[in-house]
Parts: C-alpha cells; sequence; structure tokens
C-alpha cells in the first residue's frame, strides 16, 4: 500500500498522445493558406500522420534515447583497419527514417513541396531536433547539386526519396542517400574566402583530389559532402562521397567528433583529406560561394524553421503545465500573470511560423517577385528568429518551475539547443551584414520587401507607424554596418507583424503589434498591455491531449 507521503497531486501529465499538427492552429492555418486546395487534402492527411507519430510515446522515448546515448567515433575495426565510423543508437535511425519517409528531404520536385516539407520539418522536429540537421542539408544540397546536371542525375533521386539506408555503399546501388556539407575551417570561420584546403585537378575532366581540413563536417556518417577548396581558379565546389564507384573507401578521415552543448544526438566532426581524398567538381572553378548559395539560403530558412518548433514545444509545454497546475487557489493558466507571460510567449511563437511559412511558400511559387523577397527576408528571419528562441526557451522552461530545469521534462534539451540555429549558417553579424548586401546591390530585394508588408498597411496604426520609422532609417545608410542588427531586427519585426495583422486572429495581432511595434510592453516576456485579449491567445496555443 502507497504511503500518504508518496501520494502524487497536482502535477500536470505528460504532454504525450496528441497531435502535434493538428494542435499547432498557426502551423495548420498557414497550411491551408498556402496550398492550392487540390493539395491541401492528401498534405493535411500526412501532416496529422506525421503529427500523430511525433507526439505518441514512442517517437518522444526515441529522441530521449537518441540524446541519452550521443554518437561514438570508431576511427579503426579490431584488425587495425581505418574505418571512419560514427556509431549511433538505434533511435536515431528510427527517427531519420520516419523523417526520410515522411518527405523531409523531398521538396523541390512536387507541387506544394516547400510548404508541406517546412510543415513536416516543423512537426517532426519537435519529437527530437537533431536529426533536423542531415536530412535539411540533404534538402539543401538539391539546387548546388543541379549547377552539375551529370552529377545531379545520379544524386538527386536517391537524395529526394523516401527510403534511408544506413549502410554506406556507392550511390549507385541505393535507393536514398543523405548529403552532409564541410565549408568551415579553423582559420576562417564564417570567412570561407580564407579557406585553405586544396584541389589538384586530375586528368579526368572535372576530377580532383583534396588536402586540407575542416573545421566542422555536419553528420559524417552521410553518403556525401558538398565542400569548399582552392583550385587552380579559385574557390569552387566539390563533391566528396564517402565511397567511391568501386565500393572502395574515398580517403575522409574523421579526426574527432564535436563535444557541443546541445545537439546531442547528431554528429559533428573535423574531417582530413590527406591528398589522395577524391572530388567531383560542382559547377564552375572559382564560382564555388555562387554554387552553394541555394544550399545555404535553404539551410537558413530550415534555421527559421527549427527554432520555430523548438519555440512552439516550449510553449505547447508551458500552456499544457499552466493548464493542470493549480496554485494560490486556481490553475496557473487563469491568472493574470501567467496568462500575460503564456500569451507573450503565445505570440513570438505564432509569429515565427507564420514567417518561415510564408518564406517557405515563396519558393513554390518562384515569382520574380518572391524570389527577391527571399533574398532580403531569408537572412532577416533568420537573423531575428533564432534570436528569440533562447529566451523564449528560457522562459517557458521557467513556467514549470523547479519541474522545467529536471532533465525528464524536456526542456533542458531544448534549452541546450537553443542557440544553435543562430550560431549555424552564420551567426547574427553574418545575417546582418547579408541584409545590408541585399540592399545595397539588388534593388528588387528591398522592392519586394516593401510590397510583401505594404499588403498590410492601413489596417492597424502601429504597423503603419513602424513601416514609416523603416523607411526612415533605410533612407539614412550612414554608418549603417554598426547598426546592420537594429536595421536587421526592424525589417523582421515589421514583416511579421505585417504577416500577423493579415492572416492571424485579431487578438494576436493586436498582442504583436502592441508588444513588439507600439512600445506597449517591457523587455522581458510577459509584460503585454493588460486589456489584451489574452485568454483567448493563451486558449489557442494550447495543445489538445
Amino acid at each position: 500500500m502507497e504511503a500518504a507521503s508518496h501520494t502524487v497531486t497536482n502535477q500536470a501529465p505528460p504532454l504525450v498522445g496528441y497531435d502535434v499538427f493538428t494542435s499547432d492552429r498557426a502551423l495548420a492555418e498557414a497550411v491551408g493558406r498556402h496550398l492550392p486546395a487540390g493539395l491541401l487534402d492528401g498534405a493535411a492527411e500526412e501532416l496529422r500522420a506525421l503529427g500523430r507519430a511525433s507526439g505518441s510515446e514512442q517517437v518522444r522515448e526515441w529522441g530521449e534515447q537518441a540524446n541519452a546515448f550521443p554518437p561514438r567515433l570508431r576511427t579503426h575495426d579490431r584488425y587495425g583497419h581505418r574505418i571512419d565510423e560514427v556509431e549511433f543508437h538505434p533511435a536515431w535511425h528510427r527517427l531519420l527514417g520516419k523523417g526520410v519517409a515522411a518527405g523531409l528531404t523531398d521538396a523541390w520536385g512536387r507541387p506544394g513541396g516547400h510548404v508541406r516539407r517546412a510543415a513536416a520539418f516543423l512537426v517532426a522536429t519537435q519529437a527530437e531536433a537533431g536529426h533536423g540537421c542531415p536530412l535539411s542539408m540533404t534538402h539543401a544540397a538539391v539546387p548546388a547539386l543541379r549547377a552539375e546536371p551529370e552529377l545531379a542525375a545520379v544524386w538527386e533521386p536517391p537524395a529526394v526519396s523516401r527510403v534511408y539506408e544506413r549502410e554506406l555503399r556507392p550511390a549507385a546501388s541505393k535507393a536514398g542517400v543523405l548529403l552532409g556539407m564541410g565549408m568551415t575551417e579553423k582559420q576562417g570561420g564564417s570567412d570561407v574566402r580564407a579557406n585553405t584546403t586544396s584541389a589538384r585537378p586530375l586528368a579526368a575532366s572535372g576530377e580532383y583530389v583534396l588536402t586540407g581540413h575542416k573545421w566542422f563536417c555536419s553528420a559524417p556518417m552521410s553518403d556525401a559532402f558538398l565542400v569548399l577548396a582552392q583550385a587552380p581558379g579559385g574557390l569552387t565546389c566539390f563533391l566528396v562521397p564517402r565511397v567511391l564507384d568501386d565500393g572502395s573507401r574515398n580517403a575522409f578521415a574523421l579526426q574527432r567528433l564535436k563535444d557541443k552543448l546541445g545537439n546531442r544526438s547528431n554528429a559533428s566532426a573535423e574531417v582530413e583529406f590527406d591528398g589522395t581524398t577524391w572530388a567531383r567538381r560542382v559547377g564552375e572553378e572559382g564560382r564555388g560561394l555562387r554554387t552553394v548559395m541555394g544550399m545555404v539560403a535553404a539551410t537558413r530558412l530550415d534555421c527559421v524553421l527549427g527554432s520555430a518548433a523548438l519555440m512552439r514545444q516550449a510553449v505547447a509545454q508551458a500552456v499544457h503545465h499552466a493548464s493542470y497546475r493549480s496554485a494560490f487557489g486556481g490553475l496557473l493558466a487563469d491568472k493574470p500573470l501567467m496568462r500575460n507571460v503564456l500569451a507573450d510567449l503565445a505570440v513570438e511563437s505564432e509569429a515565427a511560423t507564420v514567417l518561415g511559412m510564408r518564406l517557405a511558400a515563396a519558393y513554390d511559387s518562384g515569382t520574380e517577385r518572391d524570389l527577391a523577397l527571399l533574398r532580403i527576408a531569408v537572412p532577416a528571419a533568420k537573423y531575428w528568429v533564432t534570436k528569440r528562441c533562447v529566451p523564449l526557451v528560457a522562459e517557458a522552461l521557467e513556467c514549470l518551475g523547479g519541474n522545467g530545469y529536471v532533465e525528464e521534462s524536456g526542456l533542458p534539451r531544448l534549452l541546450r539547443e537553443s542557440p544553435l540555429n543562430s550560431v549555424w549558417e552564420g551567426a547574427g553579424n553574418i545575417q546582418a551584414l547579408d541584409v545590408l548586401r541585399a540592399l545595397r546591390t539588388e534593388p528588387a530585394a528591398l522592392d519586394a520587401y516593401l510590397r510583401e508588408v505594404g499588403e498590410a498597411r492601413g489596417a492597424d496604426p502601429r504597423l503603419d507607424r513602424a513601416i514609416r520609422g523603416l523607411l526612415t532609417e533605410l533612407a539614412d545608410l550612414e554608418g549603417v554596418e554598426a547598426r546592420a542588427r537594429r536595421l536587421a531586427e526592424r525589417m523582421a519585426l515589421v514583416l511579421q507583424g505585417a504577416l500577423l495583422v493579415r492572416w492571424a486572429p485579431p487578438e494576436v495581432a493586436d498582442a504583436f503589434c502592441a508588444g513588439r511595434l507600439g512600445g506597449d510592453a517591457g523587455s522581458a516576456f510577459g509584460t503585454l498591455p493588460h486589456t489584451l485579449d489574452l485568454r483567448a491567445v493563451v486558449e489557442r496555443a494550447r495543445p489538445v491531449v
């Protein structure tokens, strides 16, 4: 018989056994808004199935296991042969298999592919974020591969397939492959023009051997990698397969795995090319940056989506907890101050989701205006949304009190993951400077941005004032580099506000404009004006179990 002191009361049940997609009203509405009617039923059915799986106890357990038992490097086999392999827990492979089967590498060749894939990425990575890295890079590698049609013919079909094959074999013998990348070097960081890895051409056209050291190689058990190296004609993009066509292993020495703050389930490695590492040129010599920019833009959008997923999961956990936990004579969610905190978090989360999905829809539309919008809106969104992720997750953790600080709650794992997307694919300064570059060199990008936010003009006076203030800032570019972060932030906020005013419920748009554009809030979450309809905002964010 259980002792009276061991009776458990006033604890929220675990947030499992729910549909992650359907419970996220902002995401479900974005899918309905951006997909053609003829695609919507099929896409919604797929996303609901993925949502139920991602919210299931089994998949959540896989996520816990993949992080509790991180990858291990095996440089040699028992006989002393160099093998350079990474061992993962079986849960990692199950998560990857489910992600590939759900189409997380398949966006470029199907109608509405980017919206469908972005929504699926938002859903799947709420269960476990680390396995999103190889899925993201495989998806993003496709536009770079297309710079070399002969290579794309071999690698694109298995890259966009729904089959996950973990064994390392020649690509021609596999139904599915994953692709990674190795751009960063220890001497250069984000300044890839300073790369020293060298590429020496061989007799066969397009074939080279590489010599050098890559400081960060993501997902090192992928089937091939896009890397940058200095060829005779300048910085060039190359495809480096792990296994050559004859079945032999390429020279690809894994020196060590990185011991990271978060993202523990996913391996990141230092890799050595020894002068015999075979590579195939992708695109023209000396045009390496141009070749990989399509990949970089796609992975930057995934940074936005990944942060939006972390935000949504943190908000779902906080609202769920407060909806069951009682204190001071009532439910936490009904206490005015806690309601303010939860509503503020929910507004931030919805703004991130709506912005990420609008950018995914721009890829699908492919119009000149939308492609120009992506050029300036992706770095601005990447800068701001990923910056907001850390304080949001930390505040959501605090909503659970001491329970949130305990590993079993899952919030510490979200918090450790939350800075990653701000660092990956160029940290904050790189994104802000890229916004400036677009302003200076691509007038169509600013025109597309202003036309996008102009769609909402006249709907909210606070948004109108923010647009006018932004135009004033843009008119004075003196000393602009020193205030590039401020400019990127304002552009992202104005764009989020415009999208919410157009598409979100009035209570959500009102709260965003008051707190982010109207100056009627403090610096911390939970300082929105008390006159807003905060109860409706919190109820909209509550996951239905």
